[in-house]
């Protein structure tokens, strides 16, 4: 592996680290509905656990209130129970085929437990992003003890993928406080 595979290749798996993080500050609840909060409920649908969006449609009716609409009408109960006993603190009422999530008003409390949730989702990110970092620097030291790279290649990319790192970790900051500043404006 050359230099430059190296880097592109850290590139790379740090940009996969900055969409998962995405992910995770998405479930991370606001004060307003979002459908990605119920991407975690896993609903028992023929003696398998399965996604809630795998068995209904979920999607906002206001900016306080999620809809699910389970697919097949014997599912209304097991998707209304999965919301119920989930960690998030919803309670799902049932008209007819349609469930809807009211989002509750978060106490400041609950607003400091989820800025609390989603620094520590960004310091996982950092975290990772910081061991792609030292991994990508290794492969270099490897190439320069095997004699296939120059001591002065190994200081330019080590510079090269400091560079990279601080660009994502700064992206990483950026979801953060965009994340706390949801969190706080509701």
């Amino acid at each position: 592996m050359t230099i430059a595979e190296i880097k592109k290749n850290t590139e790379t798996k740090m940009g996969q680290s900055i969409e998962a993080l995405k992910n995770n500050l998405a479930r991370v609840r606001t004060g307003r509905a979002n459908p990605a909060l119920l991407d975690a409920i896993h609903v028992e649908y023929y003696g398998s656990m399965v996604p809630l969006s795998q068995v209904a449609n979920v999607s906002l009716l206001d900016s306080r209130t999620i809809s699910v609409q389970p697919w097949e009408k014997n599912m209304a109960a097991k998707v209304e129970k999965a919301i119920r006993e989930s960690d998030l603190g919803l309670n799902p009422a049932s008209m007819g085929d349609l469930i809807r999530v009211p989002m509750p008003p978060m106490s400041e409390e609950r607003r400091k437990e989820m800025t609390k949730l989603a620094r520590n989702e960004g310091e996982n990110g950092k975290i990772a992003i910081r061991n792609l970092r030292r991994d990508a620097n290794e492969s270099v030291k490897k190439l320069v003890k095997d004699k296939e790279a120059s001591e002065d290649d190994q200081k330019r990319s080590e510079a090269e993928i400091q560079k990279i790192t601080d660009k994502h970790i700064a992206e990483v900051d950026t979801l953060v406080s965009a994340k706390e500043q949801d969190i706080m404006a509701v």
